[in-house]
């Protein structure tokens, strides 16, 4: 496997040949080339360049001139410049104008493979986190958070509003109504993306370790503490820490979290120096956080501190509007995850679905349309599909087509067409008003003009 793909600018083909050599014997990909010209038109009409490696004084264009062009085309492309020992100053100057490294002659081919070897890897470290950034812009961008119904709608434009502050945020859900997704999403969407987000459950720690948890220790703390240990807070420092389940946080430490709010400064188990922290709290609880401020086992100072702003996520029961949209993304994900052809459901399984009670929310769900995917091979999935503990003898419809709440039974439910007739409704609601159809929909502009373009769809006026 290459390492990556060098291009050599070098008008002596001796060393154009020996540096080609070394470099292919560490299993880089190599071209090269002894006009300069040449060399810059393969690399503006060619993607895939990790590294130029260019002598200083090449005629036509020379070394500097390269580099230029090659960091307009790409700044991540990686430059090295190769000089005679005499020249140095040159390529020092070239390093202040973006080059990453310079070698001097004569070549010395083990720097020469150090050298080429250590931007390349940089280079490549630096390419994934590009798109490990872009998976989690994708992931948590409000277009992908559904939000058809009216109730989750208010709480999006809630989320879009306070992302961009420094506000403390408390929010407020049942277990599995995605909590955590939109505390990420506050974070992705803020100006604190670039930092960590650290999530901690307070409910998964014991309380005698959760001080140490949080806050770290020193060295010598405690039986064990062999070294200084840096805690959650330390560690998301100028980011996000998301506070999992705080109703359960021990009530001695409860105080001890207000401190670090009100004055940003850390006490490490063992410690009396102060550490400076810049964090923002994001927490969450299914709890009633008041009802347990009244049996005293919240403190009433860090409940209001928490709630500057406070989210309250509806239960799947009571945004319905959504079921649809999750069924549509669960049953596409899980299909590609488990390799199968699952394109739809029946509507009576839609109707049992929009009729259940959901007590585990969009968790339960996800879950179960995982599990109906991985256990069927038909291309719809129906009542029969449903694992044997759910009973759906009330949604059974009657010989008249009816089930017993009084829906029609219908064939099946592609949902497809239902994707495309709620683009249609969103549009005329909106009097084919994109920008606001795209809001109604929950989705971004973009997506929505590639799902008209996708299904056909034009203006009924």
């Amino acid at each position: 496997m290459t390492q990556g793909r060098v291009v050599i600018v070098d008008d002596d083909k001796a060393n154009l040949e020996t540096m080609k050599k070394t470099l292919e014997k560490v299993n880089f990909e190599t071209v090269c080339f002894s006009d300069s010209q040449d060399a810059l038109n393969f690399i503006e009409s060619n993607d895939g360049v990790d590294l130029v490696l260019t002598d200083l004084r090449m005629p036509k264009i020379t070394g500097i001139n390269l580099l230029k062009r090659v960091k307009q085309k790409d700044q991540s492309i990686g430059v090295i410049l190769i000089t005679a020992y005499g020249t140095v100053e040159n390529a020092v100057e070239a390093i202040k104008m973006g080059a990453d490294d310079y070698i001097g002659k004569p070549l010395d081919i083990y720097e020469l493979r150090k050298r080429v070897s250590a931007i390349v890897e940089k280079r490549n470290l630096s390419k994934e986190v590009t798109l490990l950034k872009s998976r989690l812009d994708k992931r948590y961008g409000f277009e992908n958070i559904i939000a058809n119904s009216s109730k989750m709608k208010e709480v999006l434009e809630k989320v879009k509003l306070v992302a961009n502050t420094k506000a403390t945020v408390l929010i407020i859900g049942e277990s599995g109504t995605g909590k955590e997704l939109i505390a990420n999403a506050i974070h992705q969407n803020s100006p604190r993306k670039s930092m960590p987000f650290l999530p901690i459950n307070c409910a998964a720690i014991p309380g005698n370790l959760m001080e140490s948890e949080l806050f770290g220790y020193e060295k010598g703390a405690f039986t064990g503490a062999d070294k200084a240990h840096l805690g959650r807070f330390e560690q998301a420092d100028s980011g996000t820490l998301f506070l999992d389940e705080i109703a359960e946080l021990p009530l001695e430490l409860q105080g001890k979290l207000l401190r670090v709010l009100e004055e940003k400064v850390v006490y490490r188990v063992g410690g009396t120096k102060g550490i400076p922290v810049d964090v923002r709290i994001v927490a969450a609880t299914h709890q009633n956080l008041s009802e347990k401020v009244k049996e005293g086992k919240f403190r009433e100072d860090l409940y209001f501190r928490l709630k500057v702003v406070e989210l309250v996520i509806p239960p799947l029961r009571e945004r319905k509007e959504d079921i649809p949209f999750f069924v549509h993304q669960f049953l596409s994900d899980s299909s590609k995850e488990h390799n199968k052809n699952i394109k739809s459901i029946s509507s009576e399984l839609l109707n049992f679905f929009e009729n259940y009670e959901w007590k585990g929310n969009v968790r339960e769900l996800r879950n179960l349309l995982e599990r109906m995917v991985i256990f069927s091979n038909k291309e719809v999935l129906d009542l029969s599909d449903l694992p044997s503990e759910f009973a759906i003898e009330s949604f059974a419809p009657n010989e008249e087509g009816v089930s017993n709440n009084g829906k029609m039974k219908l064939p099946f439910l592609n949902l497809e067409l239902l994707e495309k007739e709620a683009i249609i409704n969103a549009l005329e609601e909106t009097n084919y008003n994109k920008t606001q159809a795209a809001k109604v929909l929950g989705i971004g502009l973009r997506t929505l003009h590639r799902k008209i373009n996708e299904y056909k769809i034009v203006e009924r006026r």
